[in-house]
């Protein structure tokens, strides 16, 4: 029996993508590749909430560490803030993106692809992942949060990680 050139091919394609898996600090915060263990790409989150609806890169001069990350602000009142109550202010899911832990898989949050819903702030991968979650926030709000409780604490993921 020859086995099916499709399945073989899409086979290769998956095993980089099941090597690579997303970087995380202490506590699931999705940190990005470059070895540097700083959340949300060194954008503020307080700033999210408090800004003009855009938000801005923090600065090393305003910086917090908190669940094994490092997190930048750009104003010490917002570095304040978040120190007061980081959950307020960090992003759902560890900042991976909101619409792939809904689907059963980790991947990167973009600080510019995301939405602030009911006073809590979801990442997305990219503008068009963005486009796809606004479709349906409630309900993937919904199947993200119960996929990432069920997260096994301490692992690190590569693709689909709830057998999905």
């Amino acid at each position: 029996m020859r086995p099916n050139r499709l399945l073989l091919a899409l086979a290769a394609l998956a095993t980089p993508l099941a090597l690579t898996a997303p970087a995380l600090a202490e506590g699931g915060i999705y940190v990005g590749t470059e070895g540097a263990k700083v959340a949300v790409g060194g954008y503020d989150t307080v700033s999210y909430f408090r800004g003009q609806g855009v938000p801005v890169k923090g600065s090393a001069s305003f910086k917090l560490t908190w669940k094994g990350a490092e997190w930048r602000f750009a104003t010490a009142e917002n570095a304040a803030a978040f120190k007061a109550n980081p959950s307020a202010f960090a992003p759902q899911y560890g900042g991976h993106c909101a619409w792939a832990i809904a689907q059963g898989y980790l991947a990167p949050g973009d600080p510019t692809a995301y939405d602030v819903v009911n006073g809590k702030l979801y990442l997305n991968y990219d503008q068009g992942i963005r486009t796809k979650w606004r479709k349906n926030i409630a309900g993937f709000i919904a199947k993200g949060t119960t996929n990432w409780a069920n997260i096994p604490a301490g692992k690190t993921y590569t693709g689909s990680f709830f057998g999905l």
